[in-house]
């Protein structure tokens, strides 16, 4: 058997590799929130600061994952991802060693960093190891499983792990996995390469579209306590309006651009691509509101909050199952559309939480819906996002959506943060006293509401902007069976 051949025959097994990789770099999103009240006394963090245990990973995640896959594209997709993931487990062991809440926040910048580097390098390489088609549907249906239930993973783990072991676990429980994962990886994963005969970096563009996607990020994530009328909001977002112009105008005049811009000439990805910032809006903003709701109302623990969790991200994993089987029937545009809605309806539900509202009341119907919808809108998303991309680009397409995920993530939780919070101060100031759980309640039934309102836009764009004809044309990708079977007798 030609070494082809065994890469070949393995390739499952590599996609489990990748899955587990990707899983960790979701989980690590969320997996601290729980842990954050018990980092903050260890470390004696400022209420201010401590936000940024979760932030610093989302701003770097976020900021460099264009560049992590331009890298995959143009050194290697296995030996950038074998990077990524050394240089994650190194950042997560250094942040379960810190004493003190700047060498914490350091440590979780270099996380984000490295889960930039190696996640788009392993969508490319899923994207890439698998035939267009059904085999390519069923393994981004596992991959979308695996990362659509990351973050509800992460909130259960964090709550089991802080309570036993120590937070400090949170963290390293990463180091084995990564080191592990880059060490099998030789024996599971080809190496790749685009075949581009232009084998320049492009560094100004790299730099520019990187700092232009952290200041985004950051005064994103900074807007709710600073003001968006702010000072320092405006000049962000002025900077990295700027820094983004530049990136453009350097695209336009590179022989090898990080982002050849005739790659939005596919009406499908860019649409997946938009949908992608709309979904990302969705599922941060719901895991959030949803874990404040539980505790600082229902008044659960961290352990019984993250328990909670477990049917959302049981029926997220049965549903993107179900999307890769059918996306390959019926096309990827009406089971993203039909995902959409189904978070939409969640959404809308969980806005009718009351303050004296219970678990099977308040919880469980809503997050089994909205958990098929992200099951159903994950999976189809991806695939249209990588659809009708040549080789050499897989791994910009997969740094594409990744980043439309994250700054959509961003960019949902700062303005639904926006639409709770001052509504719960006003009130709280009006009564002369703290929130109370129905002051707590009518923000975060607001919050849920105005993102079911993202959610529909989400519809909408899926409606306009994928092509049906592209749909159409990926389930004939798939032969018949009177063709497996001439094909058979032939052979």
């Amino acid at each position: 058997m030609t070494t082809a051949q065994q890469f070949e025959s393995r390739r499952w097994i590599a996609l489990a590799l990748l899955a587990m990789a990707q899983f960790v770099v979701v989980l690590d999103a969320s997996i601290v929130n729980v842990a954050l009240p018990t980092i903050g006394e260890s470390l004696a963090f400022s209420q201010d600061n401590l936000a940024w245990v979760v932030n610093a990973y989302v701003l770097t995640f976020g900021g460099f994952l264009l560049l992590g896959g331009r890298l995959a594209d143009l050194l290697g997709r296995r030996r950038v991802f074998m990077g990524g993931l050394v240089l994650f487990a190194l950042a997560s062991l250094a942040g379960g060693f810190a004493q003190s809440d700047s060498v914490l926040i350091a440590a979780r910048a270099v996380q984000g960093l490295g889960a930039a580097i190696l996640s788009p390098a392993a969508l490319s390489i899923v994207t890439t190891t698998f035939r267009d088609g059904a085999e390519r549907n069923k393994a981004l249906g596992v991959w979308g499983a695996v990362a659509g239930a990351g973050g509800a993973a992460g909130v259960l783990l964090g709550g089991v792990l802080t309570e036993y072991l120590g937070w400090e676990w949170v963290l390293w429980v990463n180091v084995p996995i990564g080191i592990g994962a880059a060490a099998l990886a030789p024996t599971l994963i080809a190496e790749t390469r685009s075949d581009s005969e232009t084998r320049a970096f492009d560094f100004a563009g790299a730099v520019s579209v990187t700092a232009g996607l952290s200041m985004l990020v950051y005064a994103l994530v900074e807007a709710p306590g600073a003001g968006w009328g702010s000072a320092q909001t405006l000049g962000l977002l002025a900077g990295s309006l700027a820094l983004l112009g530049a990136f453009v105008a350097i695209e336009r005049r590179s022989a090898a651009p990080l982002v050849p811009f005739r790659i939005f000439r596919l009406r499908t990805l860019t649409g997946a691509n938009v949908v992608g910032i709309l979904t990302g809006a969705s599922l941060f903003s719901m895991f959030f509101f949803i874990s404040l709701y539980m505790q600082n109302v229902l008044g659960y623990s961290a352990i019984k909050a993250g328990l909670s969790y477990l049917p959302l991200a049981g029926t997220i994993i049965l549903a993107a199952g179900a999307a890769s089987g059918l996306v390959t029937k019926v096309g990827f545009k009406p089971i993203l559309v039909a995902g959409m809605g189904l978070i939409a309806a969640g959404l809308f539900w969980f806005g009718q939480i009351s303050p004296d509202g219970g678990f099977a009341a308040d919880i469980l119907g809503p997050s089994l819906l909205a958990a098929v919808g992200l099951g159903f809108a994950f999976v189809p998303q991806t695939i249209a996002a990588v659809s009708g991309v040549k080789e050499r680009e897989a791994g910009l397409a997969s740094g594409l959506i990744n980043t439309s995920q994250q700054v959509g993530g961003a960019l949902g939780l700062a303005v639904l943060a926006t639409v709770a919070f001052p509504q719960i101060e006003d009130a709280a100031v009006e009564a002369g006293g703290p929130p109370t759980a129905a002051m707590l309640t009518d923000g975060y039934a607001d919050a849920f509401t105005v993102g079911a309102g993202i959610a529909v836009v989400g519809v909408i764009a899926a409606l306009t902007l994928i092509r049906s004809r592209d749909s159409r044309a990926h389930v004939e990708l798939e032969p018949s069976s009177a063709q497996v079977a001439a094909a058979s007798a032939t052979n």
